[in-house]
């Protein structure tokens, strides 16, 4: 892999950018730069060419610099010492349909692909890694910077060990689930790429009230809508 990727003048990142894609759909998020370079056995300024070309593409999020992204990591944990999955889901239905209607009206098509790409959940991949890369690449297709960033700290927070919502017997990866989570997924994917605001809203919604269903049957809780 590091003769393909590292090789030749530079000019063709064609294959580097495939797998920079390939960790992003993996594990729905990019690691460190040294830890990529690492992974793939390039130079670092190479490496930054490839991140620099799906960040034009919209395929990636801006860069951040280090000190904000510690200052995000604090407060995210400092919001979820005082919340509950309830409330986040709630926020989600909030959030989540109106970065969905935007994306619909401004994602290029590298993002709706991103999107398309992400709404299946193969065998080798972690449902819930498959989950957020979705999600995310929705987010970034809005392209509000600030909404984004609202809805990135909001599933940081819900990643959080004390708002886990206990999973059935016989562990996390409910294959009916899975099928239904990604045809809900493609069918937002598919309102994006139609350029149906009103669609992909509608979508977005109907996804997360299925999401909310879930939390409030494991936490024994009735009906409640947003």
């Amino acid at each position: 892999m590091s003769e393909r990727l590292d090789g030749g003048d530079g000019h063709d990142l064609a294959p580097l950018i495939d797998a920079v894609r390939e960790i992003v759909a993996r594990t729905g998020s990019i690691p460190s730069e040294r830890v990529v370079a690492e992974k793939l056995q390039v130079k670092r300024h190479r490496l930054r060419q490839a991140l620099e070309t799906l960040r034009a593409n919209g395929e990636l999020d801006p860069a951040r610099a280090g000190r904000r992204a510690a200052s995000d990591t604090r407060l995210g944990d400092d919001l979820a010492s005082g919340t509950n999955p309830i409330e986040i889901i709630e926020m989600r239905l909030i959030i989540e349909p109106a970065l969905a209607r935007l994306a619909a009206l401004r994602a290029s098509p590298a993002e709706i692909k991103r999107m398309e790409r992400a709404a299946t959940t193969t065998d080798d991949v972690e449902p819930g890694a498959v989950d957020l890369a979705f999600h995310k690449a929705v987010a970034a297709g809005s392209r509000n910077r600030l909404a984004s960033e609202l809805y990135t700290l909001l599933r940081y927070i819900a990643t959080d060990a004390r708002l886990k919502v206990g999973q059935r017997a016989g562990g996390g990866r409910c294959l009916k689930r899975i099928a239904e989570r990604d045809r809900e997924h493609a069918a937002i994917a598919a309102a994006i790429a139609a350029r149906d605001p009103e669609g992909a809203e509608r979508a977005m919604h109907e996804h997360l009230l299925n999401v909310q269903k879930q939390i409030l049957a494991r936490l024994g809780l009735g009906a409640r809508q947003v």
